[in-house]
């Protein structure tokens, strides 16, 4: 039997959230807009993802009221993307979700850690500031810092290199 296509038929929140985040680009595209990637050459590069995808997954995006798109160039007309409070509340998901990750699949220790600004104490797997005791560390409070997993022979792009560099703090402008 075929699987189907969608979960119309079927009464359930999760359903209808995979329905928006469950293909495979898309909560990477997320990721890389709390990373501070803005601008549709950053996430291009920095995912690899065919462009009639990209340009896809940020459409239904902004339509779904996860990113907002705003232009800042008239001529030629160019846009950036920023993550709405609608989107900021995936932090929540998208966290424990990378830090599962690595604990499960990972072949190293992990590319970047995630620190609250406010004291520097690096987040439990939760989200959690175990100095401040602070639950769900906003995204706004956190900083990525390089980690020890970087690769003898790191990707080139933009984005990966500036993520290397030096601590930056979720939502800001990466490039």
């Amino acid at each position: 039997m075929a699987l189907g296509k969608g979960y119309e038929g079927q009464n359930c929140s999760l359903a209808r959230a995979l329905e928006l985040v469950g293909e495979r680009w898309t909560l990477l595209v997320v990721r890389d807009a709390f990373y501070g990637v803005r601008r549709y050459g950053a996430f291009l590069s920095h995912l690899d993802i065919p462009r009639a995808v990209l340009a896809d997954r940020l459409n239904t995006l902004v339509d779904a009221g996860i990113l907002q798109r705003h232009r800042y160039q008239e001529s030629p007309p160019r846009d950036e993307y920023l993550l709405t409070e609608r989107g900021t509340e995936l932090w929540s998901v998208i966290y424990p979700l990378m830090r599962w990750g690595e604990r499960h699949f990972a072949t190293g220790e992990p590319l970047r850690t995630f620190r609250h600004a406010t004291c520097g104490t690096e987040l439990d797997p939760a989200g959690r500031c175990p100095a401040c005791g602070q639950a769900d560390v906003p995204p706004g409070d956190v900083e990525s810092r390089p980690g020890p997993g970087i690769p003898a022979q790191p990707r080139q792009d933009p984005v990966s290199v500036a993520l290397r560099q030096r601590p930056h703090r979720l939502l800001q402008p990466l490039l």
